[in-house]
């Protein structure tokens, strides 16, 4: 049960900078009055504020501040849980928010929203929806359960019986169910991975021993091939050898031919020389007696004489100009053998190299298709290695399986828990358990209003009402008053419903207005009854203008405006 203490506040909305201060736990009934404007509806706004973080009437944090003084604006409340003592502490400028646990500050590393959250689930274990609807009814801002959406009743409903649980492991369950989907994904690329390196791996196989031999016989036929080609280009590179050495014994034969020929064609020339010269002289003699230069007579016996030396020297040079011809003429013909001889030998060492070539292309062939047996040979020898790949591959192909297997077992599983911890699971059949009492006692605080209907909810908190004049109502067909009554006796069942279940049980139970607004005269004082002697263990204010209800209660709360500051008096 959460024991609520006291609760003390400054500088928030009309109140000045000095404390006011409410003990919670003074008296059972408590009356809190004042004219509009006085304040008196602050402790709402205060407390829920200091729990929560917002007001209880729709105002803005920034309004919260008093307008005079426009800082320190501060609330404090303490309660008790058990043997714990707490305190929360919550400002605006400064921003304050602290959680005491018997006297000592909770660590405040994690942030306002994180802090909040904790502090809703794991202390007071309400969200200010459920606050709102067990600790306070109010006339202005409230939303009566009635009212809300079937969404907000469920949230309700659910911290009432303690099975929000529920709600967070489905969400957690959600989680799972998401994070081994993602593992299944995974395992189904990998299965279908390792299903075409088995496949790729019974091939490599199959291909080993179905065509690695023949292969192997398709490549030696074809080494045997060039070793054939490369003998018979090296005959044909021997022979051409052979040749071209016959050839160069023959080549030095005529060697020096040209050499020789440039030398009988200088002494042609020389020869021819001479023979132009002797002819001249010749001539000169025979056709001259007489000098043409001096005029002189040429002596006859001179004149004959020299012609016939003439004629001599001429038939001696003819006879050598023949034999010289003779020589050139043979000189041009070992020139020419020469000639053709070195064509010979250049064609022939151009065949040589080309065969070399050849050769050397059988060699390399050769080469390679004894490196390619070798491979082949070597993958056949390990045959053994490849069909443990394969059996590697099997098992982890039947790992994946059996893992594929566990985590569809294991969304099974989940799937079934998730149908379970969903809504139309297990919450709702501990709704269904709760619901006839949930009804009895609605219907026994109506009766003791003097409100005789049979209302009930049903499993999605839609109401069914039936009245002696109408077998079909809805709550929006009753009057404001009529329904006032019915927001009462929620209230009260929520409370009581709390209360047996120990989990937002508390003592504290604040009205404000409802006295002012919807009840009349016969419906107030059955509703004071009810609060006198009906509720238990509670603390009760209730926010009102009457002054004409003081008697009725314990104690009495004024609030008033002075100076423009609210103050309890």
């Amino acid at each position: 049960m959460i024991l609520f203490e006291k609760i003390r506040w400054k500088n928030f909305l009309s109140t000045g900078n000095q404390y006011t201060e409410i003990n919670f736990t003074n008296h059972p009934t408590n009356l809190i009055i004042g004219t509009n404007g006085s304040g008196k509806s602050t402790m709402l706004d205060a407390l829920t504020f200091s729990l929560f973080g917002k007001p209880f009437r729709k105002i803005n944090k920034p309004q919260l501040i008093n307008s005079v003084n426009e800082k320190d604006c501060l609330v404090e409340v303490e309660f008790s849980i058990g043997n714990t003592n707490w305190k929360v502490v919550r400002g605006i400028k400064p921003n304050v928010f602290e959680v005491h646990r018997d006297g000592t500050v909770l660590d405040q590393s994690a942030a306002v929203l994180d802090q909040q959250k904790w502090f809703e689930q794991n202390v007071i274990k309400m969200n200010y929806k459920s606050f709102t609807q067990i600790v306070i009814l109010g006339s202005s801002t409230f939303v009566p359960f009635m009212q809300l959406t079937a969404t907000n009743r469920r949230d309700v409903i659910e911290d009432l019986l303690d099975i929000r649980i529920f709600s967070s492991m489905n969400n957690l369950m959600k989680d799972k169910i998401r994070e081994v989907k993602d593992q299944i994904k995974v395992l189904d690329l990998k299965k279908e991975s390792l299903l075409d390196k088995v496949k790729m791996q019974k091939n490599f196989i199959e291909e080993i021993e179905s065509r690695g031999k023949d292969n192997i016989k398709q490549k030696e036929d074809k080494i045997q091939g060039l070793l054939n080609e490369e003998n018979d280009l090296m005959n044909a590179c021997e022979g051409m050898n052979e040749e071209l050495l016959s050839i160069e014994n023959r080549l030095e034969k005529h060697s020096g031919a040209t050499e020789k020929l440039r030398t009988l064609g200088n002494l042609k020339g020389k020869i021819s020389n001479k023979v132009s010269s002797i002819t001249k002289e010749h001539k000169f003699f025979t056709q001259n007696t007489v000098c043409p230069t001096c005029m002189q007579d040429i002596e006859e016996t001179f004149r004959i004489n020299r012609i016939n030396d003439a004629q001599n020297k001429a038939k001696e040079l003819q006879s050598g100009y023949k034999e010289l011809e003779k020589a050139i003429n043979k000189e041009e013909e070992r020139e020419r053998q020469f000639t053709a001889l070195s064509k010979e030998i250049t064609a022939l060492t151009h065949g040589i190299s080309q065969n070399n070539t050849k050769i050397a292309g059988c060699q390399r062939q050769v080469r390679d298709l004894e490196s390619e047996i070798q491979r082949i040979t070597d993958q056949l020898a390990n045959k053994s290695s490849e069909n443990e790949k394969l059996a590697t591959f099997k098992d982890n192909l039947k790992t994946t399986y059996d893992e594929l297997a566990q985590r569809k077992d294991t969304i099974n599983y989940y799937d079934f828990s998730y149908s379970l911890l969903k809504d139309g699971g297990v919450k709702t059949k501990i709704i269904k358990k709760y619901l006839p009492l949930i009804n009895q006692q609605v219907n026994k605080y109506l009766q003791l209003m003097d409100f005789y209907i049979n209302f009930s909810l049903d499993e999605e908190f839609n109401e069914t009402v039936q009245s002696p004049i109408h077998d079909n109502f809805s709550y929006s067909s009753f009057s404001e008053g009529e329904k006032m009554r019915i927001d009462l006796a929620l209230l009260f069942t929520w409370r009581e419903v709390a209360r047996m279940k120990n989990s937002v049980n508390t003592n504290l139970l604040i009205m404000d207005e409802v006295f002012d607004s919807s009840l009349d005269g016969f419906g107030t004082e059955e509703f004071l009854k009810i609060i006198r002697f009906v509720i238990k263990d509670a603390n009760i204010f209730v926010i009102s203008h009457k002054e004409s209800l003081h008697d009725k209660f314990a104690d009495v709360i004024r609030f008033d405006k002075v100076k423009g500051f609210s103050r309890m008096v």
